[in-house]
């Protein structure tokens, strides 16, 4: 039997003030993942104004872990050297606060529920908050289990964001829509996040069969990589989750500043893709 999902009045964040700029002007949204404290936090810091200076329109912030179980090779390695650099939910949090006092761009807590758990969901509420996060997304914790963390996190203004799987029946992307606010986070294939070469083929039908069940933004990732993707996405969905692809031009970078450069440069280019592909817009039902 189903456990009852609790609507929870949904907050104005700077991710929601900025889905409604974007359709209003008719654009495509990026969303950029980085690992904080890859290679460092203070190079971290120097990466998302680089990144939200290039157009990126919400940055998440994934927290490391030790055992990032939904995440492909090259999340697990950046959480590797996180962690090793000393980086922790703590650290993070001070970034957060350090962005904010540089940049309006909306900010996303990527975590395991682990860490959350260890600091305390309230106090790690609270300290989201007043840091200026915009939203939380924990990968592992299902709707079913979340109702008292949803409650803690939307009483401080924080946009609760979920996972929707593309193997979830109507019945269940309802609920896990009903539990979203921001933004639907919609996995585009099975399996860890990692780069591929093309999107599944069935891409546009699960987007439309989401699209039924929320008016909330949609938000595609899972293989997000290359601007023919984010291009393709322009059509269908409000938004690309880029991840790996942008953790891996900053691994191979030699320097900060190479890096800062590469990834605003792709962050632009992707961008632009998105822009390209909204000719191809199809209208909310």
């Amino acid at each position: 039997m189903h456990s009852t999902i609790i609507p929870i009045p949904p907050t104005t964040t700077r991710i929601t003030r900025r889905f409604e700029e974007l359709r209003r002007s008719g654009q495509m949204g990026l969303v950029a993942f980085l690992t904080a404290g890859d290679p460092s936090l203070a190079a971290t810091e120097s990466l998302v104004l680089a990144i939200a200076e290039a157009g990126a329109d919400v940055v998440e912030l994934g927290v490391p872990f030790s055992d990032p179980v939904a995440d492909g090779p090259a999340i697990q390695r950046s959480s590797e050297r996180a962690l090793r650099s000393g980086t922790t939910l703590a650290g993070v949090l001070g970034v957060v606060e350090s962005v904010r006092r540089k940049t309006g761009v909306a900010l996303v807590l990527f975590s395991y529920y682990n860490p959350v758990l260890q600091m305390g969901v309230a106090r790690f509420a609270d300290r989201a908050a007043a840091a200026g996060a915009d939203g939380v997304l924990i990968t592992d914790l299902t709707p079913e289990e979340a109702t008292d963390y949803r409650g803690t996190i939307a009483e401080r203004g924080l946009d609760t964001i979920f996972l929707a799987a593309p193997t979830s029946p109507d019945e269940r992307l309802s609920r896990i829509a009903a539990c979203s606010t921001g933004f639907l986070y919609l996995i585009s294939r099975t399996g860890v996040t990692g780069t591929k070469k093309s999107l599944p083929e069935d891409l546009p039908g699960l987007v439309r069969r989401v699209r039924r069940t929320t008016s909330l933004p949609i938000a595609v990732g899972f293989g997000i990589s290359e601007p023919e993707h984010v291009s393709m996405l322009g059509g269908l969905a409000d938004a690309a989750v880029v991840g790996s692809a942008l953790v891996e031009t900053i691994e191979r970078a030699a320097t900060l500043q190479e890096a800062q450069t590469a990834v605003a440069a792709r962050v632009r280019n992707l961008k632009r893709a998105g822009l390209q592909g909204m000719s191809r817009r199809e209208p909310n039902p």
